[in-house]
């Protein structure tokens, strides 16, 4: 009951914005022909039926989860209707509360203006107002498109160097690649995966790290994307952990069996590709003489209702002659939680995407995910302690990014 309650209060608010914004409409086009007008009105409900039919379909469940694909597609189509509406919304009503204003002055005053006065040549307030509004509404639309069409797979490589004083110099200036949040369930384009796979492979890296979420539910997603990432090779070797969405935690299941099943048949894929998988337990990277520990735990979020399956003490419960220990951990807000009170040097996570939507420009950082957690994109220090969190090589929900690539991270450790 509470659930239909929530959906019908959340069909009510974006049909309360089609209704609105069609007031704009008809105003904008209150001039043109009687044709161009019937069809851009026809146009207008059309697609607004088709979105609403969209939302019905997934919010009520009528998508199951285990269709990602489709899943991604009505979400599209929702995120680019509603986001355009929501701001040409805020024009429409900007000029009601103007015409509003105008009319308790003129009651009072005794007297009546025009509610469309002109501000210049040949143009009327309102329909300035309302123009811009169109021209302000279409930009989040033509980013959305971008983001879907491009943005999903334009693959960046971000370079780190990182300093570690105590880091054996047989090992100085090895280069470590890093992957997290795969989401193989979401992808579209399977060619461009594999242009990034062969773009992390072209660098060489000495070593390759993996950060949890290789699919969204469900380890069939991963299949046919199996004889692709098993081709990363390093030197070194392949590492991986679990991230939150790869326990099947969002997913149905029929008994708790089938759905261990699944984690099973998750954890077999990763040996399948070649990966080492560490499941709260550490291995010894060694050359020559010298070692470097790698830890790596499952899935520990100290933020929202994010699952815990991780112990980082079990995973570092054994005998170390290492003066270097990497920590692979899905979730950044792992770190200040548990992993800073260790004598770990470095902990990569991912999981937060950068919300898949932001602004990176000339070292300056933002996206909505900051307010969740602090530690979101990129390299982070706290005393000897560091963190670094990969924005994410695939997405989930909407099937694009925008402001916030996918990225390949390429990390140098040297002494000094």
């Amino acid at each position: 009951m509470h659930r239909l309650f929530g959906f019908t209060l959340i069909l009510g608010a974006l049909l309360m914005l089609d209704f609105y914004g069609f007031v704009g409409v008809k105003h904008l086009i209150r001039n043109s022909s009687h044709t161009v007008q019937s069809v851009i009105k026809v146009l207008y409900w059309f697609l607004t039926a088709v979105v609403v039919l969209c939302t019905i379909l997934l919010f009520a469940g009528l998508i199951s989860r285990a269709n990602m694909f489709w899943r991604s597609i009505l979400f599209s189509a929702i995120a680019v209707n509603y986001f355009p509406k929501v701001i040409f919304f805020l024009f429409v009503l900007f000029d009601d509360l103007v015409r509003g204003v105008q009319w308790i002055i003129d009651f009072f005053k005794s007297k009546t203006t025009d509610p469309d006065l002109k501000i210049g040549e040949g143009i009327t307030r309102s329909d300035f107002i309302l123009r811009t509004g169109a021209a302000v509404a279409s930009i989040p639309a033509a980013l959305s498109v971008y983001g879907i069409v491009t943005g999903a797979h334009d693959y960046r490589i971000r370079r780190q160097r990182v300093v570690l004083p105590n880091l054996p110099k047989v090992f100085d200036g090895i280069k470590i690649a890093q992957l997290s949040d795969i989401h193989s369930g979401s992808f579209w384009n399977k060619r461009a995966v594999i242009g990034g796979v062969e773009m992390l492979n072209a660098e060489k890296p000495d070593v390759v790290f993996f950060t949890g979420d290789l699919v969204n539910d469900k380890a069939d997603e991963v299949r046919d994307y199996v004889p692709i990432f098993s081709k990363i090779k390093a030197d070194l070797g392949v590492y991986s952990s679990l991230g939150n969405h790869d326990y099947g935690d969002y997913a149905q299941w029929n008994s708790v069996q089938e759905k261990q099943a699944n984690l099973n048949d998750l954890c077999k894929a990763h040996q399948e590709m070649g990966w080492d998988l560490l499941r709260n337990e550490h291995r010894v990277l060694k050359v020559g003489n010298e070692t470097i520990d790698l830890i790596g735990v499952e899935n520990w979020g100290a933020k929202g209702n994010f699952s815990r399956y991780g112990d980082l003490a079990k995973a570092m419960k054994y005998p170390s002659e290492s003066d270097v220990k990497l920590l692979l951990s899905h979730d950044p807000s792992h770190w200040d939680a548990q992993v800073r009170d260790t004598d770990i040097d470095i902990m990569f996570a991912g999981h937060t995407h950068g919300m898949q939507f932001g602004i990176e420009v000339a070292g300056f950082q933002w996206s909505p995910v900051q307010y969740m957690y602090d530690q979101w994109a990129g390299l982070y220090e706290k005393g000897n302690h560091k963190l670094y969190v990969n924005r994410g090589f695939g997405y989930i929900g909407l099937p694009g990014r925008i402001g916030i690539p996918p990225e390949i991270t390429i990390m140098e450790l040297v002494r000094a």
